[in-house]
């Protein structure tokens, strides 16, 4: 882990990371239904987070990308919210502080972008990302904000910004 870089994700990362969340869903056996492993735009994230008021970041190591996450309005709301989105790491780049630095440029890209919260949602079996969560300002709702559509990630955060 000598050379890691966090970076805006580039047209030529979407095969890599699609590759690194898909393998992230299989290797810690997460849903793959009602999740982030079936939205359409896994193959394209480029293209998906290349509009107004959204980006994604990648991880890279040593010319592997090893992990991503991003922000985007948050579906279905009129509200002022952003969604942290699609954040996963390969079993490599996990308990290195990675996951922090990458929230908080997320964060900051938020804020840099006008949002005023940050939302998120995320599977019970995610609790080592509950507690980074929890560790960076997130705090538990009662019900889901907006309609993702990611119907089985039933843990929903939410931090002002």
């Amino acid at each position: 882990m000598s050379s890691i870089q966090i970076r805006e994700i580039q047209k030529q990362d979407n095969q890599q990371i699609a590759a690194v969340i898909r393998e992230v869903f299989i290797s810690d056996n997460f849903p793959k239904t009602g999740t982030a492993f079936a939205d359409v735009q896994l193959d394209f994230m480029f293209e998906a987070y290349d509009q107004a008021r959204a980006t994604y970041f990648v991880v890279e190591n040593e010319g592997k990308i090893i992990g991503g996450a991003g922000v985007s309005q948050l579906e279905n709301t009129t509200e002022n919210i952003c969604e942290l989105q699609k954040m996963y790491f390969l079993q490599e780049a996990r308990g290195k502080g990675i996951g922090s630095q990458m929230i908080q440029k997320c964060l900051e890209k938020a804020t840099e972008l006008g949002y005023e919260k940050c939302y998120l949602e995320t599977l019970p079996e995610m609790v080592a990302a509950q507690n980074l969560y929890k560790k960076m300002g997130f705090e538990y709702l009662c019900a889901p904000l907006g309609n993702t559509g990611h119907t089985t990630c039933p843990v929903w955060m939410i931090k002002n910004l």
